[in-house]
């Protein structure tokens, strides 16, 4: 087993969270509203490589936390630890591949349901390879059920070359700062001790060099509503207008999608000072998709 410290919440309803799933358990964290049986609906929270559940809520400064945010607004929020960190750290490598990531965590909704009000469903957030695994989900015939799927940091080509970032990576460098400016960041955020962090299942870190033929591939069988939010500082993904485009060409089998630049963004959105304007938003693409699951 990996131990990790995961600091203390700010706000004490955010909770250290387990859900046995068939033989594992998935640790993370979960924020109720006041009447949990009057929750709008359930925003699952997929934290990116390298991170843990903590990413989503961040106490650099005040605001920034999905989970209090959410529940603020009468949302549950379950930040998982992705399968392979926390509490599942033991998994086999075929269990945390993208694709086993993605089955046991639909499964993992299922348990939820049997002992959580679930409101309207279940919304996706993912960030970064968290996002690959939520689209990885949304492709499933499991996954039509849900809401839809917001994300960051993700996109379907690198604005680099994979072989070359991995062998400078090998070599002890690298292609530079992904998080663009600190001064995107509250101070101290990126001091290790404050830092949400799990080491990469190498399995996991393994699965990059195929993602843009493998997002191509599902592409189409990815039929639900989906939101892509990019930092304007976003340095892993081009955001020039044919890229924006060759994204909603390999999503067009969603009834809607939409791209957002958020102009003082980075790559960790929901670190830096935009995650407030940022998680509105989120909540907003929620009340959308719970009115199109309503009325639709």
């Amino acid at each position: 087993m990996v131990n990790f410290e995961r600091r203390p919440a700010a706000d004490p309803t955010v909770r250290e969270f387990r859900m046995p799933v068939a033989d594992t358990v998935l640790s993370g964290l979960l924020a109720e509203p006041a009447v949990p049986e009057d929750a709008a609906g359930v925003i699952v929270a997929l934290h990116g490589a390298g991170m843990h559940a903590g990413y989503f809520n961040t106490r650099a400064a005040p605001r920034l936390s999905l989970l209090e945010l959410g529940r603020q607004h009468g949302y549950t929020v379950w930040s998982v630890d992705r399968p392979g960190i926390g509490a599942s750290a033991d998994l086999p490598d075929d269990r945390i591949t993208r694709a086993g990531q993605a089955a046991l965590l639909l499964d993992a909704l299922d348990e939820f349901s049997k002992s959580h009000p679930t409101g309207a469903g279940f919304l996706l957030v993912g960030h970064s390879y968290g996002l690959k695994v939520a689209w990885t989900m949304a492709a499933e015939p499991k996954g039509r059920t849900l809401l839809g799927v917001e994300g960051s940091g993700a996109g379907v080509r690198y604005g680099f070359d994979w072989d070359i970032r991995q062998r400078q990576r090998s070599l002890g460098s690298g292609p530079g700062d992904m998080w663009g400016p600190p001064v995107l960041y509250p101070e101290g955020t990126r001091e290790r001790s404050r830092l949400p962090i799990h080491r990469v299942p190498p399995v996991q870190a393994a699965e990059g060099a195929t993602w843009p033929d493998d997002i191509r591939a599902m592409g189409p069988r990815i039929r639900v509503p989906l939101r892509l939010t990019f930092g304007q500082h976003e340095s892993l993904w081009p955001l020039d207008p044919a890229s924006l485009d060759e994204i909603r060409t390999v999503l067009r089998a969603a009834p809607s999608l939409t791209i957002e630049i958020e102009p003082y963004g980075g790559h960790n959105l929901s670190l830096g000072w935009a995650a407030y304007a940022y998680h509105l938003k989120v909540l907003a693409f929620a009340e959308s998709c719970r009115l199109g699951r309503r009325f639709g």
